[in-house]
C-alpha cells in the first residue's frame, strides 16, 4: 500500500510518470522503498536543497502508522 501511495505523488511531480517504479524490500530494521525514476526527473524528486524528497518522506511515513519505513530514491545514472 505504501509503495502504490509513494508512486503516485512521485508520478505527479516527474515528466516522465511511465518511468516511476517503486520497490519494496523489507530489512531487518524496517521497511525501505526505492524510488527510481528517469534521470531527467530525478532534480524534480529530490527538490530544492531536498524539500519534496523530504515532503515525501514525511507522507509516507504519516501513512505508515508508527512503522519503520525508509525512502530512498535512488539515482540510476551512477
Amino acid at each position: 500500500m505504501l509503495a502504490a501511495a509513494l508512486a503516485h505523488l512521485v508520478k505527479g511531480l516527474v515528466e516522465h510518470p511511465d518511468d516511476v517504479a517503486v520497490v519494496a524490500r523489507d530489512t531487518n530494521r524496517g521497511e525501505v522503498l526505492e524510488v527510481r525514476v528517469n534521470p531527467e526527473d530525478l532534480g524534480r524528486v529530490i527538490g530544492r536543497a531536498g524539500r519534496t524528497a523530504k515532503s515525501l518522506r514525511l507522507v509516507i511515513n504519516a501513512l505508515a502508522k508508527g512503522r519503520n519505513v525508509r525512502v530512498d530514491i535512488v539515482d540510476t545514472d551512477a
